[in-house]
């Protein structure tokens, strides 16, 4: 039932999910999801940067049977539209991750599981054992941590490491810091050091768990990469890269994978949209390893448009997020369900019968 006794409207969009999800979850969390860096230019052009691209549709082909079947790093995904890696699910629904990944496996799609998920790795491969699933690793300063945690995620069946680049230092985000969200001392960690009994999370329904972190290692340059290669047989995803300078370091150094993303407008402000870096790095890795995008996804027609620009596939950040404090698992089902029939109408009506079909001359940007 809806609010005033009527029937629930059905969500059809995306963006009905965020509309319920600003209603559902307190001030801080949503400010928390929500926020970008500074002025939040950079967040917002991610989503208006695919509203400038046209799409070139081909008729008379047969579309009566459209195949959205892909692959990524060799292993088969039900469509290119993927779970991108974000901190502290439980901020969204009481099963955090572990609903998250059920939701991913009954799809058949992968998702990125974060270092700081607010799940046991453990639990979320228990609850979603046949899943894909990649790790994202923040690298942390003390050496040794990070090998423990990477042998782990070996052991516990994830499939690729996937390496945030951007983040150095936290982004300026100015609704967290308004807010009191002291990000830096107080989020919450399942994964790295600490014992269950020093765990002081205390989640209410309007204040964001406070737990100690530890520091993300600032040092880390491109000559790290070849120890993080040393202590993994796992492939290297670079997650974060903008240009065309760091992609064609990023092939030198023999990396299986770039994400290009601005981390959706959290971190630098003023960077270009994810959508417009992508064809920058698509030219200069020349098809060496695969490309993939995030930032402001939001219909089916906007995956269409990164495949046709060179992404491999599309990870999607902050609608999983809504999806789950909507509904949980069924939530974040429903998102993806949403995506995958909207991906597959776009191919049909842009007479693209399978992934590969997926081109260049699909797509113009227009000159507004």
């Amino acid at each position: 039932m809806g609010t005033n006794g009527g029937p629930e409207m059905p969500m059809v969009c995306v963006t009905d999910f965020e509309a319920q999800a600003r209603e559902l979850l307190s001030k801080s969390t949503w400010d928390y999801i929500e926020g970008g860096a500074e002025e939040g230019f950079t967040r917002d052009d991610n989503i208006a940067a695919f509203k400038k691209i046209r799409l070139r549709p081909r008729y008379l082909k047969d579309v009566s049977h459209v195949d959205t079947r892909t692959t990524i790093q060799g292993a088969e995904i039900s469509a290119p539209i993927c779970i991108a890696p974000t901190g502290f699910h439980c901020l969204a629904w009481p099963d955090g991750e572990m609903s998250t990944a059920r939701a991913a496996q009954a799809a058949g799609i992968c998702y990125i599981t974060s270092t700081y998920a607010s799940c046991t790795l453990e639990d979320i491969v228990a609850t979603a054992p046949r899943g894909l699933r990649w790790f994202q690793l923040y690298v942390q300063l003390d050496r040794q941590l990070n090998k423990q945690l990477i042998q782990k995620v070996e052991s516990l069946g994830f499939k690729a490491l996937v390496v945030t680049v951007d983040v150095p230092k936290l982004g300026n985000r100015r609704h967290d810091i308004r807010n009191q969200l002291d990000l830096k001392t107080n989020l919450l960690l399942k994964d790295l050091r600490l014992p269950k009994e020093e765990f002081s999370f205390v989640l209410q329904r309007n204040s964001a768990p406070y737990l100690q972190m530890s520091p993300i290692d600032s040092s880390l340059c491109w000559d790290d990469l070849s120890w993080l290669q040393s202590v993994t047989q796992l492939p290297i995803i670079l997650k974060g890269i903008l240009t065309k300078e760091d992609a064609e370091l990023a092939v030198k150094h023999k990396v299986h994978g770039i994400i290009v993303s601005n981390h959706g407008g959290r971190q630098l402000d003023g960077v270009a949209a994810s959508i417009d870096a992508l064809t920058e790095v698509v030219a200069a890795v020349k098809g060496q390893i695969e490309v993939y995008v995030d930032g402001g996804i939001r219909t089916g027609s906007d995956v269409l448009k990164a495949l046709a620009l060179g992404a491999k596939c599309v990870f999607l950040g902050r609608p999983v997020l809504w999806g789950l404090a909507c509904k949980g698992e069924r939530g974040v089902e429903e998102v993806l369900n949403i995506l995958k029939d909207e991906f597959h109408t776009s191919m049909a009506l842009t007479g693209c019968r399978s992934v590969a079909e997926i081109s260049r001359d699909l797509v113009q940007f227009s000159r507004l």
